[in-house]
């Protein structure tokens, strides 16, 4: 099991109600961290639609987790 901290950006921090958290998981990469995150939090945003980071740096869904790193769920945004 991992402990991981997760970072929420815009939308999707909205709809976790928070922009971080730590969490146990026993998640094999970080595309079964987010489907675990998404079923807690009913997160919506399909994960082909999101970027990933682990510790600062972009990721590939099927890197996996590190217990101790800090992840983030980044979805598009606009500008203006």
């Amino acid at each position: 099991m991992a402990t991981v901290r997760l970072l929420y950006f815009a939308s999707l921090r909205e709809a976790a109600g928070r922009d971080e958290e730590t969490v146990q998981s026993t998640a094999v990469d970080l595309a079964a961290l987010y489907e675990e995150t998404a079923a807690r939090h009913g997160l919506l945003w399909p994960r082909e639609r999101l970027r990933v980071a682990m510790d600062g740096a972009f990721a590939r869904w099927d890197d996996a987790l590190r217990d101790g790193s800090e992840v983030a769920f980044i979805p598009p945004v606009s500008g203006g």
